[in-house]
């Protein structure tokens, strides 16, 4: 028993500030449910709601970090970084271009999770300032993740109240994505990539290391163009998007069974994630029931004209800011009435691309700010919160304009 205790009191001492706030938010659902505060029928409800979109993130990171441990994405960083030849506007467009495909297809958490130390690796490989290209990361993590269905949480929730299949989805969103990629990309620039900002004219090439595994490399490569073949080829419900990312990551995990056992380690399991996103969806509904609800009402109001477009894109996008973007689109979409199609996709638009200006905006948000601590890269609060603001409001702007433009 003693020994038992010493380990629990190691595994209290591991986690840090980010996990007793995870935590503390499961908790606090589960003594709502206890309390009678939110009946156990809703509760069973809203988490059965959101079970497959806990198989789909329990997945897409698992598949994610061990591409990442295979040595893809540094690969494919590396390789980037020399492919510019220390022209910072070309690694610029590579880096934009990057970070896009990823969140587009593998979701902007894994954008979090695993594009993020590659490009502060990246940073001290090449001897280059730190901050623009995680500012990148976390903005176009945000932004980026319009496209599909897949590529942020918000959307699969969407799913079935938008009731379009990936393609036509994808068919809907395309120039809304451009329109707020020009803005994202106009911002960082001028923020964070300029020759005044960034503080040197041209960058080091990094050396190219060799693959350590070329079948570890192989394997996860082909699993994740398995799963992105899935995407393309029309998967689009929560259920299938977590099956076909379940059936990748499988296939990367068999691969290292057999080559590299000591990677398959517990901490693969991203359990924050999973805690933090279900006692949300426990403590959201609560707060419904006790004004939440009118107060998005009140916010998004009935029309689905131009107005009712902006008013709920910037309801949604100041919501995530409060809360957080996926308890604010649940929020919103039980305001918007069942007809309002543009409206609810300005909401979904809004929860996407706004939740950057709080740290906690967004659960991708949130996991790049702990990469940061970890690599010692200093955040400067006062400027990461006014130039999410201004790309806040200038995004939604333009991506509402563009998603009535072609409506």
């Amino acid at each position: 028993m003693p020994s038992a205790n010493a380990s629990l009191r190691r595994a209290a001492r591991s986690l840090g500030a980010l996990d007793w706030v995870r935590a503390g938010v499961l908790a606090l659902g589960l003594v709502f449910v206890a309390t009678g505060l939110l009946p156990a029928e809703t509760a069973r409800s809203s988490v059965g709601r959101i079970a497959p979109l806990l198989l789909f993130l329990f997945s897409v990171i698992v598949l994610a970090e061990l591409t990442k441990e295979a040595g893809v994405f540094d690969a494919i960083a590396q390789r980037m970084a020399r492919a510019g030849r220390g022209n910072y506007a070309a690694l610029f467009l590579m880096c934009v271009a990057f970070a896009s495909v990823i969140t587009v297809f593998l979701n902007l958490d894994t954008t979090a999770v695993l594009l993020t130390p590659v490009m502060l690796a990246l940073a001290a490989r090449a001897r280059i300032a730190a901050l623009p290209l995680a500012m990148t990361t976390v903005w176009l993590a945000n932004t980026a993740s319009l496209l599909l269905p897949v590529s942020n949480l918000t959307n699969l929730l969407a799913a079935d109240r938008v009731a379009l299949e990936t393609p036509a989805f994808a068919a809907r969103m395309w120039f809304p994505q451009v329109a707020v990629l020009a803005v994202t990309m106009a911002l960082l620039w001028v923020f964070f990539w300029r020759r005044g900002m960034r503080g040197a004219e041209s960058y080091d090439l990094p050396e190219v290391a060799p693959v350590r595994d070329k079948v570890l490399f192989s394997a996860t490569g082909i699993a994740c163009l398995l799963f992105i073949g899935a995407i393309l080829a029309g998967v689009h419900t929560g259920v299938q998007l977590g099956v076909a990312a379940a059936v990748a990551a499988v296939l990367a995990v068999a691969a290292f069974a057999v080559r590299d056992r000591s990677a398959l380690r517990p901490a693969l399991i991203p359990w924050q994630l999973m805690v933090f996103v279900t006692g949300l969806f426990l403590v959201v509904p609560t707060l419904e029931r006790y004004g939440l609800d009118e107060v998005m009402r009140s916010l998004v109001g009935g029309d689905d004209g131009v107005a009712g477009a902006l008013r709920a894109g910037f309801a949604g996008a100041g919501l995530s800011n409060v809360l957080n973007n996926l308890p604010a689109y649940v929020a919103g979409e039980s305001a918007v009435p069942v007809s309002n199609r543009d409206q609810l996709l300005s909401l979904l638009i809004g929860t996407n691309v706004g939740p950057v200006i709080t740290p906690w905006g967004s659960l991708a948000t949130l996991l790049w700010f702990e990469w940061c601590r970890r690599w010692d890269v200093r955040v400067p609060m006062r400027k990461f919160v006014l130039t999410g603001t201004v790309l806040a409001v200038l995004g939604c702007a333009a991506t509402v304009g563009a998603l009535l433009a072609t409506g």
